[in-house]
């Protein structure tokens, strides 16, 4: 198990796995800790930043309805989230976060913050969720879940044959 982003590559290399990620709560931390990476770019794809309810629901299909019930903070919407980066990249694997950094709860669901979501699509077992709950401060929380996004992706390809 790691979460480092040139093993993450090493393994999309090796089984010629492409990957793509749709971030909310990290803002783009997965996909700058992957280009870090000399050669990700011959397996990572892109990355979709949907910070915003709308670009959630414009750019990565995820249901209006959904979001208005439930707000951009649960498994449902981080399952949407990766599905839809999936679709929208063409990649194997995708990965998603969205959470509550704080320091204010989020407006829709109450939710407090250190709640964070992380989805994979395009895994062996199908689109998986894990509900991660941080302590800290904001940037405790998204470093929190830019390594369980990292962890995720490195987990999905190590299951891979």
């Amino acid at each position: 198990m790691s979460d480092k982003p040139a093993d993450i590559i090493g393994l999309a290399l090796a089984k010629g796995v492409t990957l793509g990620s749709a971030e909310s709560l990290t803002g783009g931390l997965v996909a700058s800790a992957l280009v870090e990476v000399p050669g990700a770019s011959a397996v990572f794809k892109g990355s979709i930043v949907a910070y915003d309810l709308m670009v959630k629901n414009d750019l990565l299909g995820v249901s209006a309805a959904l979001l208005a019930e439930k707000g951009a903070v649960n498994a449902d919407v981080a399952i949407a989230m990766a599905e839809g980066a999936q679709g929208a990249l063409g990649v194997d694997l995708a990965v998603a976060t969205t959470g509550v950094a704080g320091p204010d709860p989020d407006p829709v669901s109450g939710a407090k913050p250190g709640l964070v979501f992380v989805a994979l699509a395009g895994g062996e077992l199908g689109t998986m969720v894990r509900e991660v709950q941080v302590e800290g401060d904001r940037a405790d929380i998204r470093s929190a879940a830019r390594r369980a996004a990292l962890l995720a992706l490195y987990d999905a390809l190590a299951m891979r044959e």
